[in-house]
């Protein structure tokens, strides 16, 4: 009983420490001042690494979990940074489902090796099947306990609320990473009660309920068969693509295919109808994947590559291992469930291997993507108007260097359509507040303004531009026209910045801004840095009223000439309200 206790405690503080982990690296990390790029690769080396020392705990020891969990989440978190480089910001990266799909793919599919390989060997394919199994129903019965818990939680906070206490109000108020912590025990304390109980929890069950199944698939994919050549894929439903339709069967006939020749002979299905019906689904499952293949090149030669046809295409090609190898075990007659198991533990090792690829510079689908898009268009096989330049905006660098090349095309005689496609586009993403777009302008507008305001002293220019940063980019370009004008009866901008040390309290150098409005009116902008930001001050005369018209443009013209003298000012203030001042 100790042990199992100790046991317990040990996965549930792993949990509670995957928690508390998660939750420094989102709430603590960037005010650290860590770098997204970093950020991102930390996360994603502690749910690898605990997610799979919680899964292996149970057939491995905590230590030897560690060790094992180790090196796999450094190198799928490498592979994601990696991967993550195709775009501007991770932000961005966020959005590539894909590349999750296949980080998730090499670490499920490492997991039964890594066990294997501390017992009977990495491919000893009865420890690989059955810790496979096993490894899905531990989890499975982890997040159930853990929702559970969760579920025990709320019916307590309804329960306590009647007499004024509640448990969530008081959770959400602590904050932290409480919440966090309590899931990742509630994971871990489910995973040691899972392994506790593995003969309860076996997956034979399952696995004898699934070989039922076979023969019922095996006739509805000779009907399909059958039926297509008279039928086509006209009534395939809406909306939904073939390849996935066809692929997905596929995926069901070898899934069943695995379940009757199980881990070893002495567990596989008997009889002779299971058996047969398998070797059937086995003869039939190259068609519909070639089938699947035909359906995606279709699409392909009609629309062109996207990272999800891509996608496709390595699915394809995996099924299509799967089904070659398959037919090539039952051809073999006798001994071809043992051909099966070979093929899986080959398959299994090439599906990890095309998810890292698909996460390096190999299998760039972003860039394989942009490319055939933007071929299309300068082949003549899209119009402008046809363009999906939402999707190329989507597909980090790739997709970016594609727009800029269309914008050089856009420059071309005959290309009205697309550039007025490109305007349109960014004026879309302006007014949905894309932070891209505005980060973009912002930066177009802060040169532009650089380039017309004078500055006083010259040599102010790094103060110029840190305070100048804090500028919202919708007040940019007044500013920009204010410049812009000239004052009257010469060539003067109609603006200026000037530089000093007015803050004998704060460190650094103030500046004041003096803007000529188009109704003639002079507008005054204190600018200043305090507690690391920049601070907008109003900006008041001691002799009550500030030059306006006529006197703020000649101010502006002196002060663009020599930067004006810096003295102190003439008086105290009242110590209170943070300081009350009489102006003179």
């Amino acid at each position: 009983m100790n042990g199992l206790m100790l046991r317990r405690g040990r996965l549930a503080l792993t949990g509670a420490l995957a928690g508390l982990c998660l939750w420094l690296l989102d709430e603590v990390a960037l005010r650290a001042g860590v770098t997204d790029r970093l950020q991102f690769f930390l996360t994603s080396f502690a749910i690898v690494f605990f997610g799979a020392v919680l899964a292996v705990a149970g057939p491995l020891a905590l230590r030897r979990a560690v060790v094992v969990a180790a090196p796999l989440a450094a190198v799928v978190a490498g592979l994601l940074l990696l991967a993550s480089l195709r775009y501007g910001a991770v932000a961005q990266f966020h959005f590539a489902d894909l590349s999750f799909v296949a980080a998730f793919a090499i670490s499920f599919l490492a997991l039964p090796f890594l066990i294997a390989a501390s017992g009977p060997g990495w491919s000893d394919y009865p420890a690989l099947f059955g810790e496979s199994w096993l490894l899905v129903v531990r989890v499975v019965v982890a997040w159930v306990f853990a929702g559970l818990v969760w579920g025990l939680i709320w019916l307590s906070d309804a329960l306590l609320g009647l007499v004024g206490l509640g448990v969530i109000d008081w959770l959400m108020a602590t904050g932290g990473p409480l919440a966090g912590m309590i899931t990742g025990a509630a994971l871990g304390i489910g995973i040691a009660v899972a392994v506790e109980n593995v003969d309860l929890l076996s997956p034979d069950l399952i696995l004898r309920l699934m070989r039922l199944l076979t023969p019922l698939l095996l006739a509805v994919m000779a009907l399909f068969l059958v039926a297509l050549p008279v039928q086509g894929f006209s009534h395939l439903p809406e909306g939904i693509s073939a390849a996935v339709i066809l692929l997905v069967l596929a995926a069901g006939a070898a899934a069943l295919i695995s379940a009757v020749v199980e881990r070893d002979d002495t567990q596989a299905a008997e009889g002779v109808v299971i058996p047969r019906a398998a070797q059937g689904l086995a003869v039939l499952m190259p068609m519909p994947v070639a089938l699947a293949g035909w359906a995606l090149g279709m699409r392909v030669v009609q629309h062109g590559w996207t990272p999800g046809r891509v996608f496709g295409v390595v699915l394809v090609l995996l099924a299509a291992g799967y089904a070659l190898l398959y037919l090539l075990a039952v051809m073999r007659g006798a001994g071809w469930r043992g051909l099966v198991r070979r093929a899986n533990v080959v398959m299994a090792v090439a599906t990890a291997v095309a998810a890292a690829l698909w996460l390096t510079p190999v299998l760039n689908a972003e860039a394989i993507s942009a490319r055939s898009q933007l071929a299309r268009f300068e082949t003549g096989q899209v119009t402008a108007a046809e363009l999906d330049i939402a999707a190329l905006e989507r597909w980090g660098w790739p997709g970016a260097r594609a727009i800029e090349q269309l914008a050089t095309l856009a420059l071309m005689p005959g290309q009205d359509m697309l550039a007025a496609r490109l305007a349109a586009r960014t004026q879309e993403r302006a007014e949905s507040g894309d932070p891209a777009v505005i980060a973009h302008g912002a930066e177009a507008l802060l040169a532009d303004l650089r380039a017309v305001m004078p500055v006083q002293p010259a040599g102010a220019t790094a103060t110029r531009d840190m305070l100048l940063a804090a500028i919202p980019a919708m007040e940019l370009q007044s500013w920009i026209d204010a410049c812009r004008s000239p004052l009257p009866g010469g060539e003067r901008p109609g603006c200026v910045l000037v530089v000093a040390d007015l803050w004998a309290d704060a460190a650094g150098e103030e500046a004041l801004v003096l803007l000529r409005e188009p109704s003639g009116f002079i507008r005054y902008e204190g600018l200043g840095m305090r507690g690391g930001e920049v601070q907008r001050r109003s900006v008041v005369a001691m002799g009550g009223v500030l030059p306006d018209r006529a006197e703020g443009e000649a101010l502006i013209a002196a002060l663009q000439d020599a930067p004006a003298a810096i003295s102190p000012a003439p008086l105290n203030m009242l110590g209170v309200a943070g300081g009350i001042v009489l102006l003179p």
